[in-house]
């Protein structure tokens, strides 16, 4: 049986994103401190069409428990289709639908934030994952509006379609990544609905955290880019420590360079050189390090200079 989701002390939540929380980060941030994982953001008409791509995204960690399958797509028959598929996945414990994604192919289809400008459509299909899903939970991830802030008004409605808890990411639509987050907006929602919600957007560290906390009254936060260059983040929450020893970001970073070449083989070796520009940020010689590994695809010759790298040693030497 999965571990039930408890709403009755904060909740720490990994964010979807794209090409970054696969199955490698999620299980990392799961070891360290994380509450619950969710998977990048599946299209549901990927699914319907049982595209092999999209199965593979579904691969969860034994760690991952439990574990959030996040769909995106604004057709109630492909929605109803992705969840009878996703009803046939052990280890699946809630279904969220994507109501925020502003990349402007998906807003283009009416899913993602064009459902912030189609909210009957919105609580159909919300509706439709709730009585066709098996699984323990369904939620949704939401902005704050379209182009302006009606977020209480869109919150009440995905409470009135039978979600279970609600992820608010914000902003608009139109703020995309760059517009200030509105904080004041999530604690409207928060109290505005009696289902938890989960406060999301520029949560980059542990202060970060406990102030949107206290500000909104949420009752978690959900972190996404933040956890690509820091996923030490969720083990400074779990624990209440404002600062992770060099020691301990060595053995986070390891961890998830191991996995990736369990999970990709040796590609993972290259796929990996992203994360360790994040992870380098701010550290001596940087630069130098980040040059040498843009030219590294050996996975033991990689695996020994990110040892020798991160080493408690040299960064503090």
């Amino acid at each position: 049986m999965s571990n039930p989701l408890t709403f009755e002390v904060p909740i720490y939540v990994l964010a979807p994103l794209a090409g970054f929380t696969d199955l490698p980060l999620r299980s990392v941030v799961k070891k360290f401190g994380a509450d619950l994982t969710v998977s990048e953001m599946l299209s549901a008409n990927a699914l319907a069409h049982h595209s092999a791509k999209t199965f593979k995204m579904i691969e969860k960690s034994p760690l991952e428990n439990p574990y959030s399958v996040q769909i995106a797509g604004a057709d109630v028959d492909a929605i109803r289709a992705a969840v009878e598929i996703l009803n046939t996945y052990e280890g699946i414990d809630v279904i969220d639908l994507n109501i925020g994604c502003p990349v402007p192919k998906v807003v283009a289809q009416g899913a993602g934030s064009g459902l912030l400008n189609d909210l009957d459509t919105m609580q159909a299909l919300l509706r439709t994952i709730k009585a066709t899903s098996t699984k323990r939970y369904t939620s949704a991830k939401m902005r704050i509006g379209f182009g302006s802030d009606n977020g209480v008004d869109i919150a009440k409605r995905i409470e009135d379609s039978g979600v279970d808890f609600l992820a608010v990411h914000g902003r608009t639509r139109a703020g995309k990544f760059k517009a200030q987050v509105d904080y004041d907006s999530i604690a409207r929602i928060k109290a505005a609905v009696s289902i938890p919600v989960i406060a999301n957007g520029d949560i980059d560290s542990y202060e970060k955290a406990q102030y949107v906390l206290a500000h909104t009254q949420c009752d978690g936060v959900m972190i996404g880019r933040a956890a690509v260059g820091s996923p030490w983040i969720f083990y400074q929450l779990k624990h209440g420590v404002n600062d992770v020893s060099m020691a301990l970001k060595q053995e986070i970073i390891i961890e998830h360079y191991d996995k990736m070449i369990e999970v990709y083989g040796a590609h993972g070796a290259v796929a990996f050189r992203k994360q360790l520009h994040s992870y380098s940020k701010g550290l001596k010689q940087a630069s130098h390090f980040r040059d040498q590994v843009n030219r590294m695809s050996d996975p033991i010759a990689m695996r020994d200079y990110i040892v020798e790298y991160f080493s408690p040693h040299f960064q503090e030497s």
